[in-house]
């Protein structure tokens, strides 16, 4: 992708987010500069990985494969082991009408996506098999706002504004918004974006970057190349 895209993607999310009355926190708003001068009081984000993520999944076409993410906050994945500490993370996220968020699983990870506003978010849905990948026979149960639904194999998951789903480690998904753009949000337990997405098709989680203009703001994926 082009970094004058991103930038220009970063901004109608802003205004997106805006427009259903959130606001994203302070450290939103860093400048590339100020994340170089400020590396040591700004170890906690950049090491948790906070902050503004933009991906095509390395497809090149944004409009029809890609995603919008904001994660707002995140624990680290080794207090899991002893079940104490922060052990959350939260995100917000931006799906377009007919754009795709590939078909994909978290191994340790599990999430409640919430349709905040917008579009209906449609999400197709498969359960695992023994050896972790998609069982296209399976039904699929997963609880909405405490209610268990029940779909069949690759069945279409709709959530209006305000529903949401819970989706355990294991459960296969993809996602987009099906009439209009979708403001999401994410709850889940801690996020590792390296390690815990587990693709369907090759894709690549983090996209490269032109460089054809300087960057309005870091992306995640920026931080250890940026700053090391």
């Amino acid at each position: 992708m082009r970094r004058s895209q991103i930038n220009a993607l970063i901004a109608h999310a802003d205004d997106f987010i805006r427009s259903f009355g959130h606001v994203l926190p302070p450290f939103a708003y860093i400048t590339p500069q100020q994340f170089k001068a400020r590396k040591a009081d700004l170890a906690g984000i950049i090491d948790a990985r906070l902050g503004w993520d933009v991906t095509d999944y390395g497809k090149g076409d944004f409009s029809r494969t890609g995603l919008f993410l904001f994660t707002t906050r995140n624990g680290n994945a080794a207090d899991l082991k002893t079940g104490r500490g922060m052990l959350y993370a939260e995100k917000i996220m931006i799906s377009r009408r007919d754009q795709i968020a590939p078909m994909h699983r978290h191994d340790v990870k599990a999430e409640d996506i919430i349709n905040r506003g917008g579009g209906t978010l449609a999400l197709k849905l498969f359960m695992p098999a023994p050896d972790g990948s998609i069982d296209d026979r399976a039904r699929v149960h997963v609880p909405c706002d405490g209610v268990m639904r029940e779909l069949e194999a690759g069945g279409v998951l709709r959530l209006v504004p305000g529903e949401s789903v819970t989706l355990l480690p294991g459960v296969w998904h993809a996602f987009w918004g099906e009439d209009k753009d979708v403001l999401i949000g994410e709850v889940s337990t801690v996020n590792d974006d390296e390690t815990d997405n587990v693709f369907a098709e090759p894709v690549s989680r983090f996209s490269a970057v032109e460089e054809d203009v300087e960057p309005t703001h870091l992306l995640v994926s920026d931080y250890s190349r940026w700053l090391g």
